[in-house]
């Protein structure tokens, strides 16, 4: 039966009624629920609050937790998309300047479905990327740098179509490059040889998206995996028969991934602000604790020993 729809004061009086919520401000309340949306707060960050057994909140729990776990990973996703958009540049600029390195700027050689590693398995992949690298070059008109060398040259050369490419279609064209690029990229990194790095690309661009799209990101999982790497080793990550049981497709994936694919400097960065937001949540009122929080994120109790340790 579809649910109906409910008024916010029916909202919130159902919260606290049926569903055993305290709201001790009306007003508060229905203000969030204005700016945030019912389904996206109470149905995106209610689980970690919620009784398995009678399906009600805990007694206790305050509409106000909900709400603070709710900033939290609203500055979660402002500090993890500021990083990915780091690695996003750097392959960017590696890629464009790898391939064009080989075949020339001409826009007619990455339009080539030839110069990519075509093979039966590839080609449908490869046909749908050049496709839509095609539209962008001569018939996208919402980016003026394109548009400015479409009609002054007749030409639009990798480094300056990627600026409009999605990170998905970066990852894309990582993954059905040639060898001998994708080498040359992953050399800039240490310790990552190519198939790792398009496995990296992967899950990272799941979580660009759920990051740029606002949706929650402090229990969210791939279906894809990061590579096994001695880091997860060395923090003595439990594993499950062969599978590491987190660090592969949860969000602490992504921070090993950031230690890998960021430079050392930022990376230090980026693990001091998380500390700080981590630290920030935990010392409200009704936050969860943090061995709850670190399940939740696939993270292990010890992850910030993850520069201690040489990847």
């Amino acid at each position: 039966m579809p649910k109906p729809f409910l008024s916010f004061e029916a909202q919130i009086h159902y919260l606290e009624t049926d569903k055993n919520l305290r709201i001790p401000d009306h007003e508060y309340a229905k203000t969030m629920l204005k700016r945030i949306g019912y389904f996206s707060l109470i149905g995106g960050y209610k689980l970690p609050f919620k009784n398995p057994t009678t399906q009600k909140y805990q007694d206790g729990t305050r509409f106000e937790d909900i709400v603070a776990l709710y900033h939290f990973d609203e500055n979660l996703r402002e500090l993890f998309l500021k990083y990915i958009l780091k690695i996003e540049r750097h392959i960017r600029a590696l890629l464009s300047y790898h391939f064009t390195e080989k075949y020339g700027e001409q826009q007619s050689e990455y339009l080539n479905p030839a110069n990519y590693a075509m093979s039966r398995k590839n080609a449908d992949g490869i046909n749908r990327l050049v496709s839509a690298l095609g539209k962008l070059a001569n018939h996208n008109s919402d980016y003026p740098y394109i548009n400015h060398q479409r009609q002054a040259y007749g030409n639009v050369p990798l480094w300056v179509l990627f600026n409009g490419v999605t990170f998905g279609s970066l990852s894309k064209f990582y993954g059905f490059t040639t060898q001998d690029i994708q080498s040359k990229v992953a050399k800039n990194f240490d310790k990552v040889n190519q198939k790792q790095l398009e496995q990296y690309l992967s899950v990272i661009t799941k979580y660009r998206n759920v990051c740029a799209h606002g949706e929650r990101l402090f229990s969210y999982q791939t279906r894809n995996d990061i590579p096994d790497t001695a880091l997860h080793a060395k923090l003595g990550i439990p594993k499950n028969g062969s599978q590491y049981i987190m660090g592969k497709h949860d969000l602490f994936a992504v921070v090993i991934t950031f230690r890998y694919l960021l430079p050392s400097e930022d990376f230090t960065r980026f693990k001091a602000s998380l500390t700080s937001v981590i630290q920030h949540y935990l010392r409200s009122p009704g936050a969860m604790s943090d061995i709850d929080l670190y399940r939740y994120m696939g993270f292990p109790s010890n992850w910030k020993k993850l520069t201690a340790y040489k990847k």
